[in-house]
């Protein structure tokens, strides 16, 4: 697989996909909707992206930025097969990625100069913990740590951080965490749990991350979640995963969608077991009512974006 996000002006979004999955992708644009794509590595890096661009009878616009605003080059293609190879190369981090191609230098204007945050000691202090509280969790994305940067210290009468501010800030606790976690070594907690809800949903359990806000709102979404044949469900919400990167493990949320006590306690049951055969520990005392808690839980999840 390689370690990209691949997005496409339809609003979908492909992690992790292979070389193969990603030509697909390539030689499916060019219609109404569907017309462009953009690939970031895994973790995701300020300004470092590869795009293209293409409508049906006209020729490919590739681009690429690999960080300052004098690092973004743009070329063209009369058909997919030089694009696939050309992006593919750079998803791979490839020292060759011109394949036959002739890159020209953008002129993206001067960087932009961001003022300074005014803003006070305590202020300043609470806006980096609470971004960074989120951002420990793993699942918020630059641009969602941006928004929640801005709006954060919003009154009725001020707007104390703009945009760029706000970028600013969560790029370089962004770029702070990947430095961090580029000294973690093998499978994770998280990754373990990912896993065992991978294998629950091969089960034909609807098993989803960090979905929702809250208690209420997952009981109320997860049934619209609900693959075919499944036969219930496992969950955590927001609240959970902060519990969980607070260093307080992480509660579990579960049931059967046929409403059933039974149902419900079986699931729970194979929710366990996965957990368990995943190296995850669990406490749950077989009551379908209670929830299932995984601790401990070391909670380093890595970021995407």
């Amino acid at each position: 697989m390689l370690e990209i996000v691949v997005k496409t002006e339809n609003g979908e979004r492909h992690v992790r996909v292979s070389a193969e999955e990603l030509a697909g992708l390539v030689r499916r644009i060019g219609g109404d909707g569907d017309r462009f794509l953009v690939v970031q590595r895994i973790p995701d890096l300020p300004d470092v992206f590869a795009q293209v661009w293409h409508e049906a009878g006209a020729d490919y616009t590739l681009e690429r930025r690999d960080g300052a605003v004098d690092r973004h080059f743009r070329t063209t293609a009369d058909g997919p097969e030089p694009v696939i190879a050309a992006m593919t190369g750079w998803a791979r981090q490839e020292v060759r990625r011109d394949q036959g191609l002739t890159w020209s230098p953008l002129d993206m204007g001067p960087a932009r100069e961001v003022p300074p945050l005014e803003l006070d000691d305590d202020q300043r202090v609470e806006l980096e913990r609470h971004v960074r509280e989120v951002l420990v969790g793993g699942y918020a994305s630059r641009a969602e740590l941006a928004e929640l940067a801005e709006e954060f210290l919003v009154t009725r009468d001020r707007r104390p951080v703009s945009r760029e501010q706000a970028e600013a800030l969560a790029d370089r606790l962004w770029l702070e965490r990947v430095a961090e976690q580029a000294a973690w070594q093998g499978e994770t907690d998280p990754e373990r749990l990912s896993r065992a809800f991978t294998a629950l949903r091969e089960a034909g359990i609807t098993a989803r991350e960090n979905f929702t806000c809250c208690r209420t709102c997952g009981q109320s979404e997860i049934g619209g979640e609900r693959e075919p044949g499944a036969r219930g469900f496992v969950y955590f919400h927001t609240q959970c995963t902060d519990s969980a990167a607070a260093g307080h493990g992480l509660m579990l949320l579960y049931g059967g969608f046929d409403g059933s006590s039974e149902t419900t306690a079986a699931i729970g049951h194979e929710v366990v077991a996965a957990l368990e055969a995943a190296g995850l520990r669990t406490e749950w005392d077989r009551d379908p009512d209670r929830a299932v808690t995984v601790t401990p839980l070391d909670w380093r999840r890595r970021l995407v974006g």
